[in-house]
């Protein structure tokens, strides 16, 4: 990983010069992808936590336990650990590390780099290291709390807690192992090489970073010495396309194999379009309805049942949703340990009349400050249609993403419609937002649960069961208990899951094996093939 940048942008270069004539066709051992990258900010996986950033470093970098590109639904797996242990009081764990593997240097793959690597990014204290810290490392105790002898890496956790629950917290980027040796060299002051690793990479993963354009383009190479065997496809060029119909016009020329944001309209366009096949994978990301509890309106248990009853689930993801989302009704996604299918609400007005009637309750109004995007502005006018059905009056204002966000932040948002997608691959991800909140107070500052954005005092017996839920160690006792608690959730919660978001993925028709990692991580090019 020692390139020069002019030798960098020679090769981007050329692999942007490969321009198709139409109805042309990429070379079989190379895979082009068009999709939204200019929210690339770093690729330090210490610090990264946007999705293109997360989707490249998925394929730099490997992690102690990840997923099987091929069946996500078997969960974590063994990757840079081939076996772990748990202490019998659950406060400590004990990784072995695969032998023979080597980073893209060629330096051998250590338990030293493990535990240097979660070290660092502790040390760093970036936006993602909470998915680490949560368990207890501080950058004062973490090189006491990780450590490492000869072959074997060791957690040593400030509780006990469900196995389950470390192991998906360490599929997360943030946890992914860094070659010590080789960042040690570009350290700049005390940054740990963050700089450096911002636009390199040192890692073990199917690829290596081969160049970077901010806002144009990402380009990898396969690592022929790859652990689990080089990769079919030797490139991967991953274009900036923001536009959707730009996007489907170079899927429809042979441009590039895959489109990644098409529109529903651009979906519907590439229907029966020969040599073109749509594959449809559910995301993490949940569209919900947040009842502020400020709102004396809104805090009546009867306006809070009233209004799950006024949304049009069918008839939403049947018109202008139709392909980007289905109705789902609990804060767990699809594709999640405990996640609940359940769809307890529909449509029903004279239902939602009648709850408000019996609660004495003739009408109101109240606001939503929702961004400027299509989607979220027609879920908001369609509610503020069903609304005033029963006698409520719902006010619209517009706003940009980041003046909707700062209101709600500072729970100035009486109804919130928008989306919020998982932090790591464990369950407790969204039930530590959703149903806990343990200081409910303007002071607490509690920005980022979602409890607390919408003034919501999580009960405490509902409080209790997210905790409990991340120290049971048997996963199928600990997926009931995530079920048990999302019923409970959904039977007088006022921050109401309405549906989860479905990404439509272009592709041509030779190509096999792709997975945008779906809704518990990210996409992996490594098992991608092309058919004839």
């Amino acid at each position: 990983m020692k390139h020069l940048l002019t030798t960098r942008a020679m090769l981007l270069a050329s692999a942007l010069a490969i321009a198709p004539a139409v109805h042309a066709e990429t070379p079989a051992d190379m895979l082009v992808v068009a999709h939204t990258i200019n929210d690339i900010i770093t690729l330090d996986p210490a610090q990264a936590f946007e999705f293109a950033g997360n989707d490249v470093n998925r394929n730099n970098y490997d992690r102690l336990v990840d997923f099987d590109p091929m069946d996500l639904d078997a969960g974590f797996q063994p990757s840079l650990a081939e076996s772990w242990e748990m202490s019998e009081d659950g406060t400590a764990m004990t990784f072995t590390m695969r032998e023979g593997v080597t980073f893209h240097s060629g330096n051998p793959v250590r338990a030293e780099d493990a535990a240097w690597s979660l070290q660092r990014a502790v040390k760093l204290d970036k936006t993602p290291a909470f998915i680490l810290t949560q368990f207890g490392f501080t950058p004062e105790n973490v090189e006491e709390k990780i450590t490492f002898e000869g072959n074997t890496l060791t957690l040593n956790l400030d509780e006990s807690y469900a196995q389950s629950f470390v192991l998906n917290c360490l599929t997360a980027m943030v946890a992914s192992v860094v070659d010590k040796e080789t960042v040690l060299e570009h350290v700049e002051g005390e940054d740990l090489g963050n700089a450096w690793l911002a636009n390199n990479e040192a890692g073990s993963g199917a690829y290596v970073l081969q160049a970077w354009k901010p806002n144009e383009a990402v380009q990898l190479t396969a690592y022929e010495d790859y652990w689990q065997g080089p990769a079919t496809m030797k490139r991967v060029i991953i274009r900036d396309v923001q536009e959707s119909s730009a996007q489907r016009l170079l899927l429809e020329q042979g441009d590039i194999d895959v489109a990644r944001n098409l529109s529903p309209t651009d979906v519907e366009g590439l229907q029966g379009v020969e040599g073109v096949k749509i594959q449809d994978e559910p995301l993490g990301r949940i569209l919900y309805m947040g009842l502020n509890q400020k709102d004396e309106l809104l805090s009546n248990p009867a306006v809070i049942e009233a209004m799950k009853y006024l949304v049009d689930y069918d008839g939403i993801t049947n018109s202008f949703l139709k392909g980007q989302f289905v109705p789902h009704q609990s804060f767990l996604p699809k594709g999640y340990l405990g996640a609940l299918e359940e769809l307890p609400w529909t449509y029903d007005v004279e239902k939602a009349r009648q709850i408000l009637e019996d609660a004495g309750i003739e009408g109101g109004t109240v606001t939503t400050k929702v961004r400027d995007l299509r989607e979220y502005i027609d879920v908001a006018q369609s509610l503020q249609a069903s609304m005033a059905e029963v006698g409520l009056t719902l006010e619209i204002q517009q706003m940009t993403g980041a003046q909707v966000l700062d209101a709600y932040r500072a729970r100035d948002v009486p109804i919130f419609l928008g989306e919020w997608g998982p932090d790591y691959s464990d369950p407790n991800t969204n039930a530590a937002t959703f149903a806990w909140n343990p200081d409910n107070s303007d002071d607490a500052a509690a920005t980022g649960l979602l409890a607390w954005r919408n003034a919501y005092a999580v009960p405490e017996d509902m409080a209790e069961m997210t905790e409990a839920a991340t120290r049971e160690q048997d996963s199928d006792k600990r997926a009931q208990m995530y079920q048990d608690l999302q019923r409970k959730y959904q039977a007088e919660a006022p921050i109401i899951p309405l549906f989860q978001r479905i990404e439509p993925t272009g592709l041509q028709e030779n190509v096999q094996n792709w997975n945008s990692g779906r809704s518990v991580t990210s996409v992996m090019y490594h098992q991608v093939t092309k058919g004839e």
